[in-house]
Parts: C-alpha cells; sequence; structure tokens
C-alpha cells in the first residue's frame, strides 16, 4: 500500500499535461482559420459561377448557332417549293439548277459552308459556298458529305479535320421530279474557343480576386481579433501583484463586449484580492498585540495559584477580545459581496422597537425611545439591528452611568432614518471622516478596536445608503442612518 501512494503521488503532478495533450481543436491560429474559411466560401462560389457561366455561353454558342442553321434551311425550303429564278423568273426544275441559282446568290458567315448536291450521272453532284480554306476543304470532302447525307437525322454533330461541325441538311423535290440535299455546315471551334478565352480570363480575374481577398481578410481578420490578443496578452501578463491592467475598449460589437466583461473580471478580481490583503493586513496589525500580551503573561506565569488565576482572566480576556476583532474583520470582509444584505419586507415600526429593546442591556444608561417612524420598506433587518447596536454600543462606551441615550426613526423625503443620540465628549469635526476608518478612534472617543463604525459604514454603503454626525466637542453626538426608502415594488 505505501509503495501504491507514493507512485500515486509521483505521478499527480503530470495530470495537467495530461489534460492539455487531451485537448480537443487546431493549433491553427484563429485569424488564419478566419482566412482560411473564408477564402474556401469565396473559391466555392468563384468556381461555381465559372462553371455556371461557362455552360451558360455553350449554351448561347448552340443555340445561336442552331438558330444560325434552321434560318439557312427555311429559306432554302421557301426558294425550292417556289421553284422560280428569282431574277427571270423562269422554273428551275433541274435540281443542279436550282441549287447552282440558290447558292449564287447567298453569302455565308466566316465558319459556315453552304452546300448542295444532286444525283448525277458521275456519281454526286456538288456545289458550295464558303469564305476560308479549311470550311472549303471540308464542304469538298466527299466523303464527309456522303456520311451527312446518309445520316436519318436532320441534323447533328460531326467531327472533322478542321474541327468539330454542327450541320442541317433539307431535301428537296423538282419539279420534274428530281431530288436535291441542301446542307448547311457551321464550324463551331471558333465560337467555343472564344467562350473558353473568356472562361479563361474569368478564372485569371478569380484568381486575382482570390489573392485580393486573402491580403484583405488577413487584415479584417488581424484587426476583429486585436481585442481578442489584448484580451491573451493581459491574461498572460496579470499575476496577483499587478491587478490594473485593462483593455481598452472601443466600439459596440461582440468583440467590444468581450473586452468589457473581461475588465469588469479584473476589477472583481482586483477588488477580491484587495479584501484578501486587508484582512490579513487588518488581523496582523490588530491580532498582533493580544498575541504578545497572551505570550508575555504565559512566560512569566508563577506557580502561585492567585497569580495563576490573573494571568488565566487576563489571556482570557485577551482572547476574548481577538475572538471579537475576527469576527467584525470577517463582517467587514463579507462587505463587498453582493449577498453581504438580504432586504426584505420590514415595518419600521417593529424594527425600531426590536433594536430598542436589544440595546437597553448594553449598559446603565437613561434609554429615550424617542421616535418610531411608520411604512414597510425593503431593508435587511438584521444587518440594519447590527449597526445600530453598534451606534448604541458606541454611545455607551463615549457615556458614563445614568447618561441619557436617544434612539428613533422616522421616514423622510425618500429616506428611513435611523438615529443614536448621546451626551457624551463628542466628535471634532475634523474627525468625522476618520473615525469611520479601520482601526480608527478619533481624538476624545477611544476604546474597542475601531472597527464598529467602519462596520457600520458599511451596512449603509451595502443599502446604498449613508452614515452622518452631527456633533460638537462637549455636546455629544447623534449618528444617523439615511437608507433609501425602498419597498419589494421598487426593487422589482
Amino acid at each position: 500500500m505505501t509503495t501504491r501512494r507514493t507512485a500515486m503521488t509521483t505521478d499527480s503532478p503530470t495530470r495537467p499535461l495530461t489534460r492539455l495533450a487531451g485537448r480537443r481543436g487546431t493549433r491553427v491560429p484563429a485569424r488564419a482559420q478566419i482566412m482560411g474559411w473564408l477564402l474556401l466560401v469565396l473559391v466555392l462560389v468563384l468556381l461555381t459561377v465559372i462553371v455556371i457561366v461557362r455552360e451558360y455561353l455553350h449554351d448561347e454558342v448552340d443555340r445561336r448557332v442552331t438558330s444560325s442553321l434552321e434560318q439557312e434551311a427555311k429559306e432554302f425550303v421557301a426558294f425550292a417549293e417556289s421553284g422560280q429564278d428569282p431574277v427571270s423568273g423562269r422554273m428551275l426544275a433541274d435540281p443542279g439548277t436550282l441549287l447552282h441559282n440558290y447558292l449564287g446568290h447567298q453569302y455565308p458567315d466566316t465558319d459556315e459552308a453552304l452546300i448542295g448536291a444532286w444525283p448525277a450521272a458521275r456519281g454526286l453532284g456538288v456545289v458550295s459556298q464558303e469564305q476560308t480554306e479549311p470550311i472549303k476543304a471540308v464542304a469538298h470532302d466527299r466523303t464527309v458529305l456522303q456520311r451527312i447525307i446518309d445520316d436519318p437525322r436532320a441534323h447533328g454533330d460531326l467531327d472533322t479535320s478542321a474541327g468539330p461541325v454542327r450541320w442541317v441538311k433539307v431535301r428537296a423535290e423538282t419539279a420534274q421530279g428530281g431530288s436535291a440535299w441542301f446542307v448547311v455546315e457551321h464550324h463551331i471551334a471558333a465560337e467555343t474557343a472564344e467562350v473558353d478565352r473568356s472562361v479563361r480570363v474569368l478564372l485569371l480575374v478569380s484568381a486575382l480576386g482570390v489573392v485580393l481577398a486573402a491580403l484583405i481578410s488577413w487584415v479584417v481578420a488581424g484587426l476583429i481579433l486585436a481585442p481578442v490578443r489584448a484580451v491573451r496578452q493581459a491574461a498572460a501578463e496579470i499575476t496577483e501583484h499587478d491587478l490594473t491592467r485593462r483593455i481598452p475598449v472601443e466600439g459596440r460589437d461582440d468583440i467590444a463586449a468581450l473586452a468589457d466583461q473581461f475588465n469588469a473580471m479584473l476589477d472583481r478580481l482586483e477588488d477580491a484580492f484587495r479584501i484578501q490583503r486587508q484582512f490579513v493586513d487588518d488581523a496582523g496589525h490588530e491580532l498582533r498585540t493580544p498575541i504578545t500580551i497572551v505570550r508575555g503573561n504565559l512566560e512569566l506565569i508563577g506557580v502561585d495559584p492567585a497569580e495563576r488565576d490573573e494571568v488565566v482572566r487576563l489571556c482570557t480576556d485577551e482572547l476574548d477580545r481577538m475572538t471579537r476583532i475576527v469576527n467584525d474583520l470577517l463582517v467587514l470582509a463579507k462587505a463587498d459581496r453582493p449577498d453581504f444584505v438580504s432586504p426584505t419586507e420590514v415595518s419600521l415600526a417593529e424594527l425600531t422597537s426590536d433594536i430598542d429593546a436589544k440595546v437597553r442591556s448594553l449598559g446603565d444608561r437613561r434609554w429615550v425611545l424617542a421616535e418610531m417612524g411608520e411604512g414597510e420598506f425593503s431593508l435587511d433587518g438584521q444587518r440594519v439591528t447590527q449597526a445600530m447596536v453598534q451606534l448604541a454600543q458606541n454611545a455607551v462606551q463615549h457615556t458614563s452611568a445614568g447618561s441619557t441615550i436617544r434612539i428613533g426613526s422616522a421616514v423622510g423625503d425618500g429616506t428611513v432614518e435611523l438615529w443614536v443620540s448621546d451626551e457624551g465628549p463628542g466628535v471634532d469635526p475634523s474627525e468625522v471622516e476618520k473615525i469611520f476608518e479601520r482601526f480608527s478612534h478619533g481624538n476624545g472617543r477611544k476604546g474597542g478596536a475601531g472597527l464598529g463604525l467602519a462596520i457600520v459604514r458599511a451596512i449603509a454603503d451595502a443599502h446604498d445608503g449613508r452614515v452622518l454626525v452631527r456633533s460638537a466637542p462637549g455636546s455629544g453626538a447623534t449618528f444617523r442612518l439615511e437608507l433609501p426608502a425602498k419597498t419589494t415594488g421598487d426593487e422589482a
């Protein structure tokens, strides 16, 4: 068993490394990821557009060529049906004469060939009209022409030595019963090449656009992620000894909101560390004296029973004082927490009456309940009672037996007021602010650890209120709590 515990202890420091190694995700920077995804979407969109444009342009070429071929065929059909020379008006009964007469008045396009064919004594009679040599070579290729005439279809595509050809053929019957074939060939290589050139230009422009988009997205992603980098750098530089660093916030977007939240978190951390350090400093400062007293008395304790009893009494008294100091410090440490006060609907008259009943046991004084306010208000009754008891205890400490101490409450203009008034030595105006600081007593008002009035102010601040002092040296003092006159409905 001992060996197993030792092994577990040895392995435990590696657990954080195991958790880090098991993290999912990629090591690619967020800036590169944003740019990569944007470029991927852009490339996909551009490729889709290019494919669609290419198909559209090819379809347009097909429609244009087909429409041109059909138009040529319709014109020949109309001419053949009339069977007349458009100039002399005579009938053209012979197929060869009909085709020669028709083609003699036609001017084919650059990529077109108009071909007429008819049965002749020595084979197939052919007449054609074309403008370029490659097309002329195909038009006079009897093998290609024969394949077109023998094809059962009225139109189609054919691969030739000069490139792909689209053709349309029409058969006509003359008045004497002869047959003639009219063939229109269109070489689509030039149109297809033009489409391909347009697509290549589009690809080149798209590639340049992708490069430009990459540069722009890299810059924009850097600008967008700049606050995130600032958050990361700030988090890396923050230590428990320096929580003052904050991130400058510009704009109102999500990144600005993130920076705001991070700064708010730093504020809370700084407050927490400040309270922690203050608690440690205060405890060390105030507990050092009673600890020294207890240690000194214990070191000097003798064997005499009476002396031992006196030392025990002194040590017990100091330990009680230490306990009170620690409790007060704990209260002050909790003062900045959101749950320090828990407001509920409280009757001001009942609260004042309860406070009066509790403070009468604090000392042999003439206690007077001067006034009681009426109404239901949202207060933390226990914390308010704690503050009023502390003020009453403070009054007892600074007055003599039989002196009059008045307490009361009232409802003012939007405020709830509770007060304690004594006939003690009063407070010098220059000491009013100082007496509410920790471990401060003010001239002429000694006693205690100097934490009571600090607790009173903390309770007033937690209620969004304040504590006031009205006094003059030698004429007593009145400590007044002024709290907002809130109700449960107001808080909702």
